[in-house]
């Protein structure tokens, strides 16, 4: 008998058959496309700067952001003749150094994009799920609100809202995402309505679990990648949407520095000293850019089958 497991053994080492030649698990897979993928290194590599640029503002500014000089005001940058590196970008109306409000401005957009893109995740999520898994009048009800909320124009009901609350970093950060979370109920009611019909939620059912428990240990878990593929890309929304209301002078207020507001102070005189709004505006198109190219490669990354 031992003699016949011996030969059996060698007979699947010579057709390739090792038990230590396993199949790669689903991570690895990711992984490897992962390290392969272009544009997800380039978008993470943005993000993450951009983002310890923010944490570490205090540290990387070479000056006050809100220290006035109008000795100094409208100084061009290191570059550009007239310029002195001691403001490498120069400096603004008031003489403050465009540098270090770059860099704390910075802060203001990771802050009110990640805020905002997480409260629109809450809202939207969960009113997806209900409307997907219940269905019904709750699903009517569901989509009925949605519907309104697709016919209200965004950005004027924003700027009206933060018109008549009071313009604050909180304030911004609450409205654009009460407003900005009907991706993500549109994607999770559609993915939800699917989930529930399949096998492992039947078994779940039968076996007697609750809905709170069907919903939070089998729907969301499924559901994971595509929200973090929407809130990539909202993140990238609430950041443009803060600009859009700092421009428009009804989002953060003087003197607290923001892209949005660096570029709106700069726009009278951007045909003199173009640097006022080309550099704030380069920094918000990085942010943008890298944050999209982030969820693009998360997304293929996660379901490279579904991409043609």
């Amino acid at each position: 008998m031992k003699a016949s497991l011996a030969t059996m053994h060698d007979e699947r080492n010579a057709d390739g058959g090792d038990a230590s030649e396993m199949p790669p698990s689903p991570r690895k897979v990711m992984l490897m496309r992962a390290r392969r993928h272009r544009g997800l290194i380039i978008g993470l590599g943005i993000v993450v700067g951009l983002v310890l640029l923010a944490a570490l503002a205090p540290l990387i500014a070479p000056y006050d952001p809100y220290a006035q000089s109008l000795a100094e005001r409208l100084m061009p940058p290191a570059w550009v003749a007239g310029g002195s590196w001691h403001h490498i970008f120069g400096t603004d109306h008031l003489g403050r150094d465009y540098l270090s409000r770059i860099v704390f401005g910075a802060r203001v957009s990771v802050l009110i994009g990640l805020g905002a893109a997480s409260i629109g995740c809450v809202i939207g999520v969960t009113l997806g799920v209900c409307a997907g898994y219940f269905g019904g009048r709750v699903d009517q009800a569901i989509s009925y609100i949605l519907t309104c909320q697709l016919a209200l124009p965004g950005l004027l009901l924003t700027m009206a809202l933060v018109f008549l609350i009071g313009p604050s970093v909180f304030v911004v950060i609450c409205t654009i995402g009460v407003l900005h979370w009907t991706y993500y109920l549109v994607v999770t009611r559609a993915a939800t309505m699917r989930l529930r019909e399949l096998e492992f939620v039947k078994a779940a059912r039968a076996f007697g679990s609750s809905r709170r428990q069907i919903i939070v240990h089998e729907i969301l878990p499924n559901l994971l990648n595509q929200v973090i593929v929407i809130f990539t890309l909202e993140v990238g929304v609430a950041v443009l949407a803060e600009s859009a209301l700092s421009f428009l002078g009804v989002g953060i207020q003087p003197p607290t520095p923001s892209w949005g507001l660096m570029i709106a102070e700069g726009k009278n005189a951007m045909f003199y000293q173009p640097w006022l709004v080309i550099l704030p505006g380069a920094a918000l198109f990085l942010l943008v850019i890298g944050i999209n190219l982030l969820g693009d490669g998360v997304r293929d990354v996660t379901e490279p089958e579904g991409r043609n």
